[in-house]
């Protein structure tokens, strides 16, 4: 199943993909593709409600955290619910169908227990995919969070000037220039030059200092003023490349001029 998103048409498409497939695979089984249709689209909302409740409310308030014995529990009654609510949504189709004579569009009531069994296998597919994507994206964020206080413990900046190591403390960087293969770092001192791409140089800062532009990163705690495509830091004005304003704006947003 696809990852939760605010894009709803990848749900959308998803579930008619599903639609689809159950159409054709039950059709051919049945001889009759309108009566495959006509059961799958009752069942599905049932579905639906499973495969979200699951994914989107067990998984991450319970699992996730680790509270075991309520995801068990919840997920007992959930099932339980919803095999209740198909039941009398089977029931249903086979009265409405008595009710109007449709002789021919009825399956055997086996056949469209199976339907049921495989959309659920469906159900349980999905929510295992989503529920590694889910464990996994959490795992990333708590190595981030590490890699971010590792950092932070940090509060020198070593890099080869010279064929020496230069220690430069983080507050005492004002901002950083690439040049090509070289950056200039610009500290309230000096100005240091080392052979080293500012990409690269990038991902050891903490997360006092912000990429502004390909050429620039700035250290936050310095900047006065925030402009729609530049900023002010100490007495300095730098450019705001345009692949970095969105990222700036959300970085500063709420910051008041200095």
């Amino acid at each position: 199943m696809l990852k939760k998103s605010s894009n709803p048409y990848y749900h959308i498409l998803y579930w008619l993909f599903v639609v689809f497939i159950l159409t054709i695979i039950f059709g051919r089984s049945w001889g009759n593709n309108t009566a495959a249709l006509f059961f799958v689209c009752m069942l599905l909302p049932i579905i639906l409600g499973t495969s979200y409740f699951f994914n989107y409310v067990l998984v991450p308030k319970y699992y996730l955290k680790k509270k075991y014995l309520k995801f068990g529990l919840y997920t007992f009654y959930m099932f339980v619910v919803s095999l209740y609510l198909e039941s009398i949504v089977i029931m249903f189709s086979f009265i409405y169908l008595g009710n109007f004579n449709f002789h021919n569009l009825a399956p055997n009531s086996f056949d469209t227990l199976l339907l049921a069994v495989v959309m659920y296998l469906l159900v349980f597919l999905g929510s295992f995919l989503l529920m590694a994507r889910q464990i996994k994206e959490r795992d990333q964020q708590i190595n981030k969070l590490i890699t971010e206080q590792n950092k932070n413990k940090i509060s020198v900046l070593e890099l080869t000037s010279n064929r020496k190591t230069v220690k430069i403390p983080y507050d005492d960087i004002i901002y950083i220039e690439s040049m090509a293969d070289y950056i200039k770092v610009h500290t309230t001192k000096d100005e240091v030059i080392s052979k080293e791409k500012i990409s690269k140089l990038a991902e050891r800062l903490p997360d006092q200092f912000l990429r502004i532009h390909r050429s620039f990163i700035v250290n936050k705690t310095r900047i006065k003023t925030v402009a729609y495509n530049e900023v002010t830091i100490d007495d300095i004005t730098l450019n705001i490349g345009r692949s970095y304003q969105k990222v700036v704006r959300n970085e500063m947003i709420g910051r008041t001029p200095l």
